[in-house]
């Protein structure tokens, strides 16, 4: 993805973001859309991909991360280690060259929070993405193949 994207135009900053998955802390999922409907938001920016297509890749990548019997579930309904399954696989569904995770396991017990970040991992291997994940959840951290510390926007130590 070597391109400049400050001063990008619209289309170029569209293309770009066709390349990105977002995991964010707080889920950033629709209330008002089934997991489905949120998974399948994604592959919008993609229109080649036919409309029912679209409907299998989401209901795929919903099974992948193990949301198989929650597909038309609504957010309310789901636990917070379901809602970032349900984020990882809107994510991952447009098979992206790298996502960016903002505290993925902030929400979550320790477990939950391991099981998350195993799955992404193992997902982002299959599909031959990379991740860049910030955290301050030293639990994860032996996952990482290389760690980058920061302090107050600083560089502290890298590995």
């Amino acid at each position: 993805m070597d391109q400049e994207l400050c001063g990008a135009t619209r289309s170029q900053l569209v293309q770009a973001r066709r390349q990105i998955g977002y995991i964010f802390q707080a889920y950033n999922l629709l209330n008002s859309l089934t997991a489905q409907e949120n998974v399948e938001m994604t592959l919008e920016l993609h229109p080649q991909i036919p409309w029912r297509d679209r409907q299998q890749k989401a209901q795929q990548m919903l099974e992948t991360v193990g949301l198989r019997e929650r597909t038309t579930y609504y957010l309310d309904s789901l636990s917070g280690g379901q809602k970032q399954r349900v984020a990882i696989a809107r994510a991952l569904v447009a098979n992206p060259k790298i996502i960016l995770a903002d505290e993925p396991t902030a929400a979550l017990d320790k477990k939950s929070g391991r099981d998350v970040v195993e799955l992404m991992q193992r997902l982002a291997q299959e599909q031959g993405c990379t991740i860049l994940l910030v955290t301050h959840d030293n639990r994860i951290l032996d996952i990482a193949d290389r760690i980058i510390e920061m302090e107050d926007g600083y560089l502290i130590q890298k590995d």
